[in-house]
């Protein structure tokens, strides 16, 4: 077991000397106070008087193989560390400083760590702060829940991705926890393989809900959206709780709202409740977590942050990795090879934004799985693939340019004549074909038409100029 010597024993030192006493460590006190000294011996601290600038001082902590200078005066410290070094010392030195400038000067002197004492305290400030702000807005959440009359409704986003699904089934484990009933709801459909692969392997209970209808949400009295900020939905009645990792404008008719464009993913922000609400962690909601995370930051190599990372270790032990690797690894089928093969045939590149037309296609998802691949090719940080599908013109959209958001790029191009949903890395837009439906032209002239139309617009959004445009 290592041994310490702390030379120097102000409050700090005295702190640290209990702790390590404590926890059965072998340690030496040094303080040119003898009173202090004496004081520290009478509560059976093993100290004796020297001046932590002498050499002597360097002498008596010499056999200790951890060394930690704690004085509040740093010229001290300094010469504390020097005396040690030049006895060719190779103990573990730490050593205490005032400012970044006197923690600079440790370290040139030899200090393997430095601590900067009121960087420390800001530091557990800042953390009483972060738990003290979620154990407030936790329990804001837990009231406008457990207010819920009937069953709750968790709304995702158009065609749910990782992220939202995963951040809608945490949602719903905290309102269980809470003995509230809710449902995890979505519009459009569940597209993607990877995405169906994961609700059908984690069999997760979704509801489908019509836009169109006269109030879809009518048999639910409290409605929460996650991982979406697209409130003003036509869905026939107000939103009571949003919680979402990027920005948006909410009027004050949310009774709690959690927005955190710090966050790289909402089911980061989700695990943070799960914790704080000391819900019993299934493997389900473990599982579907840890992916939504991995999805959102590309398995941690896009924007991930320290409270991702802390997420994910908390999530790893309790989710099933047997089957995030099956849900990371599904099967393509032959329409999304045949639509991959036509975007990396028709490609246009400017600069790192590559756009194609995948031609005519059946399958709509199989142009976001190409968005998606196309976004591996070197130098590539955004892609945008677009097909026809009966009337309509499908384009999905993938980014991880941290300068761009791609669902405000799709917004700017094709919101006056199109349905836009997404976020800064991942968008897509359904085009009706509008002008073009009425022009008596082969397959081939429609496709070319179209092409220039939707280039054209999409890299004047994006900021760059299209080879086969004006």
């Amino acid at each position: 077991m290592s041994s310490y010597a702390i030379l120097g024993c102000g409050s700090v030192g005295h702190a640290v000397a209990e702790e390590l006493v404590g926890q059965g460590r072998d340690v030496l006190i040094i303080d040119r106070d003898a009173d202090r000294v004496e004081t520290l011996r009478d509560q059976d601290l093993n100290a004796q008087v020297g001046d932590i600038r002498e050499g002597e001082a360097a002498e008596a902590a010499a056999e200790r193989d951890i060394i930690l200078i704690l004085s509040s005066d740093v010229e001290a410290n300094e010469a504390a560390v020097r005396n040690i070094r030049e006895r060719n010392g190779t103990q573990f030195v730490v050593a205490r400083a005032s400012d970044p400038v006197t923690g600079d000067e440790l370290a040139a002197v030899g200090a393997d760590t430095v601590i900067n004492p009121s960087a420390v305290i800001a530091d557990s400030a800042l953390r009483a702060l972060e738990s003290g702000e979620l154990e407030h807005k936790a329990s804001q959440l837990a009231e406008v829940i457990e207010g819920t009359g009937s069953r709750m409704g968790i709304l995702t986003p158009d065609n749910p991705d990782p992220d939202s699904i995963a951040s809608a089934v945490a949602l719903r484990a905290i309102a269980a926890h809470l003995d509230v009933e809710a449902d995890i709801l979505y519009l459009g459909e569940v597209g993607h393989q990877e995405n169906r692969a994961f609700v059908n392997l984690l069999d997760v209970e979704m509801t489908a809900i019509d836009r169109d209808a006269e109030s879809p949400l009518s048999g639910y009295e409290t409605v929460a959206i996650v991982d979406s900020s697209l409130l003003d939905d036509g869905l026939g009645r107000p939103v009571d709780i949003l919680i979402d990792h990027n920005d948006a404008d909410p009027d004050d008719t949310v009774a709690f709202v959690d927005l955190r464009p710090q966050m790289t993913s909402t089911s980061t922000i989700l695990t943070k409740y799960v914790q704080e609400f000391d819900v019993s962690v299934d493997e389900t909601v473990a599982t579907a977590l840890l992916y939504g995370i991995r999805a959102e930051t590309l398995d941690f190599k896009r924007d991930t942050t320290p409270a991702d990372l802390t997420a994910a270790a908390y999530l790893y032990p309790f989710a099933n990795h047997d089957t995030l690797e099956q849900v990371e690894s599904p099967s393509m089928s032959p329409e999304t090879l045949d639509v991959l093969a036509e975007a990396i045939q028709n490609r246009e590149v400017q600069g790192s934004h590559l756009a194609s037309n995948a031609g005519f296609v059946r399958d709509r998802e199989a142009v976001e799985q190409a968005a998606q691949h196309l976004l591996n090719l070197e130098g590539i940080t955004t892609t945008a693939v677009f097909g026809i599908a009966k009337d309509t013109i499908y384009l999905a959209a993938r980014s991880k340019d941290i300068r761009l958001n791609i669902g405000r790029v799709l917004s700017d191009a094709f919101s006056e004549i199109g349905e836009t949903v997404g976020h800064s890395t991942q968008a897509s837009v359904e085009i009706p074909l509008g002008l073009f439906t009425g022009i008596e032209a082969s397959e081939e002239t429609l496709l070319e038409l179209t092409e220039e139309a939707v280039r054209r617009k999409l890299f004047d959004a994006m900021g760059v100029e299209s080879e086969n445009g004006s």
